[in-house]
């Protein structure tokens, strides 16, 4: 499955609805220091709820401690990137990276990935950005989807319309 790596994340909340995410579609999560907060701090785990023990999450303390361990295709995620993220055929083990919340990736950070592997989700025009874990949240199951949500429970084919009995609730 997917690796997400959160450089510098600042807000607890945002990595606890992350958390969660990765827990529900078996996406793996990193977190590059500095963070923005504590692993123990109350919002990330009221955010992340009782999925905290369900995900993958690994601290880093630098990109190359990371970069060392997430080996498949790595994509960058920025609202100024050229390149539509749905343009690209995602592979199981693709790694997915971004910037802190309110400036993104780095200079140096940025410099360690090819242009052409930066990608941008379409919003309205005049639009800054997407909240983090929005964004996070988009790609993830956009790339999912297009693996037929492998793993996933009551998972339904194509314009199969599903019921709250078709899942293990």
């Amino acid at each position: 499955m997917f690796d997400v790596v959160l450089v510098a994340p600042e807000i607890a909340t945002n990595t606890g609805n992350i958390i969660r995410l990765c827990a529900n579609t078996g996406a793996r999560l990193h977190l590059v220091r500095p963070l923005g907060f504590t692993m123990d701090d109350r919002s990330l785990k009221r955010a992340g709820l009782d999925y905290h023990d369900l995900a993958s999450v690994t601290v880093h303390d630098d990109a190359t401690a990371c970069r060392s361990v997430a080996s498949g295709r790595r994509f960058t995620f920025s609202s100024s990137a050229r390149r539509r993220f749905d343009a690209v055929a995602f592979e199981p083990d693709d790694v997915f990276v971004f910037g802190a919340e309110r400036a993104g990736l780095t200079a140096a950070d940025r410099s360690a990935f090819a242009p052409a592997d930066d990608l941008a989700i379409p919003m309205r025009a005049g639009n800054r950005s997407l909240n983090l874990a929005n964004a996070v949240a988009v790609v993830v199951y956009e790339a999912w989807r297009r693996h037929g949500y492998v793993g996933a429970s009551g998972a339904a084919t194509t314009g199969e319309t599903l019921t709250s009995d078709d899942f293990d609730l």
